[in-house]
């Protein structure tokens, strides 16, 4: 017999904390690298040249986390069966976070000893372990450290774990059914993404799972070749396993961190990727066709990979990969998804035992097969593929935990304005407007969006046409006219942005269009007016600490690093102890040539929370104040 029911964990957790109130105007972090696509088929460099975003704008940035983990308990959803036993926290993107193996009371999947978010995600934070869902654009989700709606749905096959949310980016909504059904030997989940909208929208959905990395650890899929990445910018064409000196197979042998896309056949019809041990056991994915890209992604074992590890997991943690699976060949493309499209598929996800001499011997073809001989077959899928289309627009009967609001504005603003329903009955929204909805809502219903203090942060952003008809229909002040200019200049229009920044201050001087139009200045303008603009905005705002960093980070730019230098020096020390202020400081205190005080802030330890792979060298820094000193291992976060 099935059963679900709500349950906690208690684990250390660092708390997301509060989101950065500054809309990310400046864009997406370059990555440490340019992708060099020559090696590669055509169809995928123009996959990854189609539907990149350059902001993630309407969110807000998660960067309020610090590093000092705190027992905490937080609520989670168990499906069982005789077979398996599966976890999951809706509080927390929805992600499966155990499937426990009854038979032989094992762990699956990678399950950290704390949650201590880190820089990596679209909005900044995230966190390992389990499997992770993925959709909308390129990284890790929006909903990384969100909770999305969870319901149970009951049908004839046993409960239904329901989790979906309104995706702001694309527009679209997504649905996840998890079901165990009596005495399976797979955990099923159902993924349904709709577009309601009549335009095509570029779409994206990876599947993240991460597996222990025990001796020996050996990962399948079936493809003689993989398209690799290795941090250095090219999407290299590799044999499968073997290539020069490494087995791609064998994540302990991976000398750097590195993806393997695996080149799967195109009339793959139950495409899969499986981390078995030495004795031929362990975790299979498997799905119906559509979701047809499979991935591999180690650490590596170098200073760097193993530290970033232990950023993630604590001081011992247990190594991991991940084992992936996507709409895609590899991770940089999107595809279109037409208007009014639905697409949907069914992933399965359980125990193997495969024979192990063959699992781990040298022929790859008689691996692969001894695998596949012991993969649920095609039948068992398409069977649950269908079950999942028949129940996914029943109703839920009870709900387990609630996601944003935006997906229950999104249906009042589609209603009032003559559109389709955002989707069915099976994925409802109502009740659940915030206050980070409250103003958009007054927009609707009165025609006229509330004049916050100008002091007051404002609460949210949003995107899309017609928000823009109606911000332009209602009365203008000065929070109606930035926010117009965010849309803009989250489109990339500056030169509107521009106008309507500066009427915005006309009306009243904020931090937020000061800070804003500095922004526009920074791209399209001069240094200095950059600089006046980020200093006015830090003067109206002096406790923001994002802000004092964009301030000191514009002196910079401009060629005034003692100035930069003055500015952090006169910021509140809750502010100024902050480790990306002290970050910044140490950048401004080389470019003023005082190496000696530089030198003296990172020998005495600077420890940055929301530090990102690839953003700032710290091994140049630490070379540039202290030469000839080793590198300590706490600022080594090579990835090549």
């Amino acid at each position: 017999m099935t059963r679900l029911w709500t349950d906690s964990i208690r684990l250390p957790i660092s708390a997301v904390g509060p989101e950065n109130p500054l809309p990310p105007l400046a864009g997406m972090l370059d990555p440490p690298y340019k992708p060099d696509f020559s090696e590669v088929p055509d169809e995928i460099e123009n996959g990854a040249r189609y539907g990149q975003v350059s902001t993630v704008v309407p969110y807000l940035v998660q960067d309020g986390y610090q590093r000092s983990p705190e027992m905490t308990t937080t609520d989670a959803v168990v499906l069982e069966n005789a077979r398996l036993r599966a976890t999951f926290l809706p509080g927390w993107g929805g992600r499966l976070w155990s499937l426990i193996d009854k038979d032989r009371d094992r762990e699956l999947l990678h399950v950290p000893a704390i949650v201590q978010p880190a820089n990596l995600a679209l909005r900044g934070a995230w966190f390992p372990g389990g499997v992770e869902w993925n959709i909308g654009t390129r990284g890790h989700s929006p909903f990384t450290c969100d909770p999305v709606h969870a319901a149970v749905v009951a049908h004839v096959g046993g409960p239904v774990l329901r989790m979906w949310e309104y995706e702001r980016i694309r527009g679209v909504v997504f649905q996840i059914d998890a079901w165990l059904p009596e005495d399976s030997p797979v955990l099923l989940v159902g993924v349904r993404i709709r577009n309601p909208s009549l335009d095509t929208v570029p779409m994206y959905w990876w599947s993240n799972a991460a597996v222990a990395q025990r001796d020996d650890l050996r990962v399948l899929a079936p493809a003689t070749r993989a398209f690799r990445t290795s941090y250095r910018g090219q999407l290299e064409c590799v044999n499968v396993p073997l290539q020069v000196g490494e087995d791609a197979s064998r994540p302990l042998r991976a000398r750097t961190a590195a993806d393997y896309f695996y080149d799967l056949p195109a009339e793959s019809s139950r495409p899969w990727i499986a981390a078995l041990d030495t004795t031929g056991y362990g975790l299979a994915q498997i799905s119906t066709p559509f979701l047809s890209g499979r991935k591999l992604f180690v650490w590596g074992e170098t200073v760097g990979g193993r530290h970033w590890q232990e950023w993630l997991g604590g001081p011992h943690p247990t190594p991991y990969c991940e084992i992936q699976a996507g709409l895609t060949r590899t991770q940089y493309e999107h595809l279109p998804m037409p208007p009014e499209a639905e697409w949907a598929w069914v992933e399965a996800y359980g125990p193997v035992t495969a024979e192990p001499n063959a699992v781990h011997g040298a022929d790859w073809s008689a691996a692969l097969a001894a695998v596949e001989d012991v993969l649920p077959r095609r039948e068992l899928l398409d069977g649950a593929f269908a079950e999942f289309r028949k129940n996914a627009d029943q109703p839920p009967q009870g709900m387990l935990g609630h996601g944003s609001g935006w997906g229950a504005l999104e249906e009042i603003r589609r209603e009032r304005a003559g559109e389709a329903p955002l989707c069915g009955p099976g994925a409802p929204f109502g009740g659940t407007l915030g206050p980070a909805q409250w103003p958009w809502l007054t927009l609707v219903d009165t025609g006229e969006l509330p004049e916050p203090a100008p002091e007051d942060v404002p609460v949210s952003y949003i995107l899309g046409a017609d928000w823009s008809s109606r911000l332009m229909r209602s009365p203008q002040h000065w929070a109606t006219c930035y926010h117009l200019g965010v849309i803009a200049h989250a489109g990339g229009d500056l030169e509107t942005a521009r106008r309507y920044y500066e009427t915005s201050l006309v009306h009243v001087e904020t931090a937020w269009a000061w800070r804003a139009l500095a922004l526009v200045d920074s791209v399209h303008g001069g240094k200095a007016d950059a600089v006046e603009g980020m200093l006015a905005a830090h003067t109206l705002a002096p406790g923001i600490r994002q802000l004092a960093v964009e301030a000191a980070e514009a002196l910079m730019t401009a060629d005034e690093p003692k100035r930069a230098l003055q500015l952090i020096a006169e910021l509140p020390a809750t502010v100024a102890g902050h480790g990306r202020v002290r970050l910044t400081r140490v950048r401004a205190a080389l470019a003023a040539g005082l190496r000696d005080e530089a030198a003296r802030l990172l020998r005495g330890g600077i420890e940055v929370p929301d530090l990102r792979e690839g953003e700032v060298s710290l091994d140049q820094l630490w070379a540039e104040a202290c030469p000839g000193e080793p590198l300590p291992t706490r600022y080594d976060f090579r990835m090549k």
